[in-house]
């Protein structure tokens, strides 16, 4: 060390012990009003130094790590952001003519999205007759300042056009609400937003079919396999069966690729009287299916999920209060029935390493989304398993039960005619009888 270095030495040395040291100021950036935005709203980017021993500064904005500044003002604003104005941003500042500089502050991030509506049902999407149904339309990220318009898709239209519902707007709150559904509310629902300051709108929502259907509808639809879910590339079997007659009956579904269509309007599917088969299943055969008649009547639907690997085995219609359940994990790599799997209802693991799952006496808090999970394997798609009440489900033999019971109604009420009709006859004979019997007498 040469011997002029060292009363500065000496001198940083004493400083730092008399607790004299000076650090350079950090300038810090703070952005308003939120760090994540929506396109079109107003944002200001601010730079605040703390340092009393100067009163200008001459500041210093950065984008993206860039040592190129783009403004020299303490605030910056965007008055209408893009996404392209999304992106790291720090600041520096240091003293016109002055020795005072700043080192550059951290990095704040500014995320800017494209507002998006979203669509969910209260308190589910099945329903029977008479159910009270709410849609609710919500931007992720926003609660004040929308409108919401609602649009809906008939499943007895012939079209894939969405129609704007006469009273779509609601408002704040986005809810639309049905206190008693009917069966022509089996529509499939989307919605928008849009505001006027800033001025703003979404894009559609995701889609939300709502299925209402009879207490006892006529006919039903038979899966085979008899399940929810089904692995891809393998054959697929939906028929209507009715009582009485299951001619005039086809099978119809509705897919997010394909929208509303015939079953045998698939690549691979034709339909033979009343049953449709698909011979080669793909997991844009994903849908709701049901049967329909010529005159619009449709049965309870039916949710299939097509996957590749790993899938669950459930009942496909709703189970009685009272039954047993039984669930099982497939996989499409294995013919083994008897794989060890976890089970899950609602995303919570309630069995673990087993080869079922049996719910020996089904309740309806029961009902809910089951999955499963193989170890190494995967895990199944979520199907949603229906309870219903023990009565509802005697009402459907109950139409049968009436149609027998007004029949021997009718014949009981039609008996004492037939049996004074019986005694006239025999009476008329005996008389015609005896008179035949006295002529002959007389000769």
């Amino acid at each position: 060390m040469e011997l002029s270095q060292l009363p500065l030495v000496l001198l940083l040395i004493s400083n730092i012990y008399s607790g004299q040291t000076e650090e350079t100021p950090k300038a810090t950036v703070t952005i308003k009003p939120a760090q994540r935005v929506f396109r079109g709203e107003r944002v200001t980017l601010r730079c605040d130094i703390n340092d009393e021993g100067v009163t200008r500064w001459q500041y210093g904005w950065y984008k993206d790590g860039s040592n190129k500044s783009f403004s020299k003002l303490q605030e910056y604003t965007f008055s209408s952001v893009t996404e392209s104005d999304a992106g790291k941003f720090s600041c520096d500042g240091a003293e016109p003519g002055g020795s005072h500089s700043l080192h550059r502050s951290d990095e704040v991030t500014l995320e800017v999205s494209v507002p998006r509506a979203v669509l969910s049902v209260s308190p589910q999407s099945w329903l029977t007759e008479g159910d009270p149904v709410t849609l609710i339309c919500e931007v992720n990220g926003s609660s004040t300042g929308w409108t919401f318009s609602w649009f809906t898709l008939s499943l007895s239209s012939v079209s894939n056009h969405y129609e704007l519902l006469s009273d779509s707007s609601r408002g704040a709150g986005g809810n639309y609400t049905v206190s008693s559904a009917a069966l022509k509310h089996t529509r499939v629902f989307m919605c928008t937003a849009e505001r006027e300051e800033p001025v703003d709108y979404t894009e559609y929502s995701n889609k939300q079919l709502i299925w209402v259907t009879g207490v006892s509808p006529p006919v039903s639809l038979i899966v085979s396999p008899s399940r929810n879910q089904h692995f891809t590339s393998v054959s697929l079997s939906l028929s209507c069966e009715e009582q009485s007659n299951s001619t005039g009956w086809t099978v119809r579904r509705y897919t997010d690729t394909w929208r509303l269509e015939n079953c045998s309007s698939s690549l691979w599917g034709s339909q033979t009287g009343s049953t449709c088969t698909i011979r080669d299943t793909s997991t844009e055969d994903t849908g709701v299916y049901w049967c329909q008649s010529e005159s619009g009547e449709k049965s309870h639907p039916v949710n299939i999920t097509v996957h590749s690997g790993v899938i669950l085995e459930s009942p496909v219609h709703p189970v009685t209060e009272g039954e047993t359940l039984t669930l099982r994990c497939l996989d499409q790599n294995t013919s083994s029935p008897k794989l060890r799997a976890d089970f899950y209802k609602d995303g919570s693991l309630i069995q673990n390493q087993t080869t079922e799952m049996i719910i020996s006496t089904v309740s309806k808090s029961d009902e809910g989304f089951y999955s499963c999970k193989l170890p190494e394997r995967g895990e199944s798609p979520k199907s949603w398993i229906s309870v219903t009440d023990e009565s509802q489900s005697n009402l459907s033999h109950s139409g049968s039960q009436i149609s027998v019971l007004h029949t021997l109604t009718s014949v009981l009420a039609v008996c004492p005619y037939l049996l004074v009709t019986v005694v006239l006859i025999f009476k008329c004979y005996r008389m015609r009888v005896g008179s035949v019997e006295e002529q002959e007498t007389a000769i």
